[in-house]
């Protein structure tokens, strides 16, 4: 555990270095309410199946998403912000269950809380999309075909490294499901834990 511990303040301390860049070099730049206009974040979860699925699911959940910055709120509570719509590629091997991997793309909207002098950065997500699953309907309990629909929701926090670079950490939770297109349309409910970079233009 030890060890454990020593390797993830390791690593955090490789990134920030790897990341450096244009710093922010006081609590007024941090207050400047400017969002990015573009972000290119790369994101990695570990979502287990809850429930309804009679089998015990691992995934692993890997995303490609653009962001692009929707509206300002300038305000004087902890509702200051901005909001963003992103779009997601999604790969995901499916480590433990009765299917082996699932593609597909998501479209939805984010909001984050730039608190006033703190480079953590809250956010909230949700959003609807599409994909495919290598599907086995003969087997009970496993998807009824291949096209599925896909909604995604997320908490969490952000780190603002740089000017450019920031990490993130939070929570995923993921809804699989054909719409009722199958009988009986058997669904998958996943909710884990999830890490990743974001790089702003």
């Amino acid at each position: 555990m030890k060890m454990f511990r020593a390797l993830i303040v390791l690593a955090f301390a490789l990134a920030s270095h790897a990341f450096a860049g244009p710093a922010i070099s006081s609590l007024a730049s941090v207050d400047q309410l400017n969002p990015p206009g573009f972000e290119l974040a790369v994101e990695s979860g570990y979502l287990l199946g809850f429930i309804n699925s009679p089998h015990s699911y691992e995934i692993g959940a890997e995303f490609l998403t653009g962001r692009v910055r929707w509206g300002v709120m300038d305000r004087d509570d902890w509702l200051r912000g901005y909001n963003q719509f992103y779009l997601s590629a999604i790969a995901e091997p499916i480590f433990r269950g009765i299917e082996n991997h699932y593609f597909g793309f998501n479209f939805g909207l984010r909001y984050n809380f730039l608190p006033r002098g703190s480079r953590f950065i809250p956010y909230v997500s949700g959003g609807l999309g599409l994909g495919w699953i290598d599907s086995h309907a003969s087997i009970p309990g496993a998807q009824g075909q291949d096209f599925t629909f896909n909604i995604l929701s997320a908490i969490g926090v952000s780190y603002r490294l740089n000017a450019h670079w920031k990490l993130n950490a939070g929570a995923l939770y993921q809804h699989l499901s054909n719409g009722g297109q199958t009988d009986p349309n058997p669904s998958l409910n996943l909710l884990g834990p999830q890490v990743g970079a974001t790089y702003s233009f």
